[in-house]
């Protein structure tokens, strides 16, 4: 087995719990300020996540779910257009502290930093929701502790495809093998075992149903010490939060 070298991690989900109190909030918030009637319930947006990408996301959502709405002759304006402001209001939701990062988070990252591994992001959302997240809910400056900032339209195929990962892999000059990725979802974790990494799955609630085959452990949270996470599927040994120990130990297991 090749020594570990990085840890790639997801973002919406995965650093954070986004979704609900999130991006769907800041897309309401959109949707009210274009003129429109439309109100993405936390039932619905749960169904939405069936599709990554938030311009995606809209579309899916004219395509399955609004199909009466009259659409414009720039449907890609439009929606381009909504995800912008989306996007205004979820940065803006960030810089008042409204979406802290999950627990466990921030010491995972300073294990792995003390350690000398790498760090990158890989994800859909965009470049400035990345950057907002990190700066207001984790640390300012921290931006510059992930070498490799993977985001966005940054590769045509979104996940599930493995684009985004090996996209990562690529400019950090790295194999798979020596790498581990952190996802929370099934369209997540798809993408990642299809560029070959092994992935740590933590749910949050709009995946706890998901189909997680292929990781090498699940669990509800990265813990904290004196609050232990809940190992939903694999094995965590004697730890009770995911410190950098078990990490290696889940990169290094056959």
């Amino acid at each position: 087995m090749s020594e570990l070298k990085a840890l790639i991690f997801d973002v919406d989900g995965t650093l954070a719990d986004t979704e609900r109190d999130g991006h769907r909030i800041a897309f309401n918030k959109a949707f009210a300020e274009a003129g429109l009637d439309w109100e993405w319930s936390e039932e619905l947006y749960g169904q939405l996540l069936a599709v990554t990408g938030g311009k995606e996301r809209i579309r899916y959502y004219l395509d399955n779910f609004n199909t009466a709405f009259e659409r414009p002759d720039a449907l890609d304006e439009f929606i381009a257009g909504l995800h912008k402001s989306k996007t205004k209001h979820y940065t803006q939701m960030l810089a008042k502290g409204a979406i802290p990062m999950r627990p466990g988070v921030k010491r995972l990252l300073n294990e792995a930093r003390a350690a000398g591994l790498r760090l990158a992001i890989s994800t859909t959302t965009t470049p400035e929701n990345v950057s907002a997240l990190l700066e207001h809910a984790l640390e300012k400056g921290s931006m510059e502790w992930f070498e490799v900032i993977a985001a966005g339209d940054i590769v045509p195929a979104k996940k599930p495809a493995p684009d985004i990962y090996t996209w990562a892999l690529e400019k950090m000059g790295l194999k798979a093998e020596e790498c581990i990725a952190f996802e929370d979802s099934r369209n997540g974790i798809l993408s990642s075992l299809g560029a070959e990494l092994k992935t740590i799955i933590t749910i949050n609630g709009y995946t706890a149903e998901d189909d997680f085959s292929g990781a090498a452990i699940v669990l509800d949270a990265m813990g904290e010490p004196g609050q232990a996470f809940t190992v939903i599927a694999g094995d965590a040994g004697d730890s009770e939060c995911l410190d950098l120990e078990l990490v290696k130990r889940l990169h290094n297991a056959s």
